[in-house]
């Protein structure tokens, strides 16, 4: 049996946490620079709130019905997506992390009343961190995905829902739309309805042949998941990515090089940080940037500058300064730049990193000393604490007229209270 842990509308339950006066009110988050929705509470989809929507479109309906509104605050999300999921570990040995608001749990060879299991993770994890969580069982992941949403559907359910019996689950298939179903994208759909497919339970009564024309490996997984046939592997440990990119949109057009190089300069050393977090090493980067394409009157530019290193390096100082200097080339005195970013390639994990016979291994020890004193201290204290002077401020500047505080992970920001 597999779990899934869903948690309800999940940045928009995280503002909640510290404003529970906002609970049965329409709530949204928007995208960096505050440009779109990217989380609405169940109030706000029924005002007609769809995802992605511009918040310069939809301000009338926020005005209208006062929509409490917040810009994207990812170290509060991110603290309280660790806080879950240290609950979700009390209830399974094996939990895989599939997003900062998804997690399965392999029951394996658990004997207990899945129904009252299911509820009791829910129930727990709202008692512990205040966010609601939606909890499915069911012999496959697909179909336990599928009783998680049944769980936000009908709150009958009291948060969990065990779907094992094969009359039950041909009964929800049935009704089920089949572009709701995980594996099944927008190119699927438009095939599947063009022969008619409209239901998950229609999928899964395609001939085996069908599917395997259609969609390959892939999409036979799926099929044979939705028959209650396990085929999704379970991964309890991450898998180091093979390339990492950190970029931003910037608040507003950057026509100042110090400022322009600075920005690039903390970039790659999020991206840094992010290489020794998965134990990996870079050998090579490309530094790119774009200016406001909708500015037609102003000048345009859009390109990137490829950076190879001598050998393989997850260095802090050489990564930050060899960033800075290749902003430098990139810049074009006189353009407004909206974009830029750092992508790391050729990533190779430590164990097969194999240094250079002539590599100073002395120097190589104190760069990598300094290297985690740096995130050590960042971490401990928040992002930008410690830096080297080339990265400016040492943060990324966005627009966020409407954060709220960083509740859980900055000292100035816990909440008081006053005894009178």
């Amino acid at each position: 049996m597999y779990a899934l842990a869903d948690c309800n509308n999940f940045f928009a339950s995280c503002e909640r946490v510290f404003r529970p006066d906002l609970n049965g009110k329409p709530v949204i988050v928007l995208s960096n620079n505050d440009g779109c929705a990217i989380a609405r509470s169940e109030e706000a989809k029924a005002l007609g709130i769809k995802m992605g929507d511009p918040f310069f479109k939809i301000k009338p309906i926020v005005e209208r019905y006062k929509v409490a509104v917040f810009s994207s605050n990812f170290a509060l999300y991110g603290d309280l997506s660790a806080r879950v999921q240290e609950v979700l570990r009390g209830y399974s040995p094996c939990v895989e992390v599939y997003s900062i608001d998804e997690s399965f749990l392999d029951l394996s060879g658990m004997s207990v009343d899945f129904k009252a299991y299911a509820e009791q993770i829910s129930r727990d994890c709202r008692r512990q961190t205040a966010i609601p969580v939606s909890v499915g069982i069911a012999p496959t992941k697909t179909l336990a995905k599928i009783a998680s949403k049944l769980c936000k559907r009908y709150p009958r359910l009291n948060g969990g829902c065990y779907m094992h019996r094969p009359q039950d689950i041909e009964k929800v298939l049935r009704k089920f739309p089949v572009g709701d179903v995980w594996g099944i994208g927008r190119h699927s759909l438009r095939k599947l309805e063009e022969i008619g497919v409209r239901t998950a339970w229609d999928y899964a009564s395609l001939p085996e042949s069908t599917v395997m024309g259609l969609f390959h490996l892939p999409g036979l997984r799926t099929w044979k998941e939705l028959r209650g046939i396990p085929c999704i592997v379970f991964e309890d440990m991450i898998e180091p990515k093979q390339s990492i990119c950190v970029s931003r949109s910037f608040s507003h057009d950057v026509t100042d090089l110090q400022e322009f190089t600075g920005q690039i300069a903390t970039f790659a050393g999020k991206a840094a940080e992010k290489l020794r977090t998965q134990h990996s090493f870079a050998t090579e980067m490309v530094v790119f940037a774009m200016t406001n394409r909708f500015k037609e009157d102003a000048p345009q530019a859009c390109g990137g500058i490829h950076v190879l290193f001598p050998e393989g390096t997850q260095e802090h100082r050489s990564i930050v300064v060899a960033a800075a200097q290749t902003a430098r080339q990139l810049f074009h005195p006189g353009y407004g730049y909206k974009k830029g970013g750092v992508v790391f390639t050729g990533i190779e994990q430590e164990e097969a990193h194999v240094e250079s016979l002539f590599s100073d291994t002395r120097a190589a020890g104190r760069e990598a000393r300094l290297s985690a004193s740096i995130d050590a201290i960042n971490r401990s204290f928040g992002e930008g604490t410690l830096r080297f002077g080339i990265q400016g401020d040492g943060r990324f500047h966005m627009t966020q007229e409407h954060k709220s505080p960083h509740y859980t992970t900055r000292w100035s920001d816990i909440p008081g209270v006053s005894v009178k």
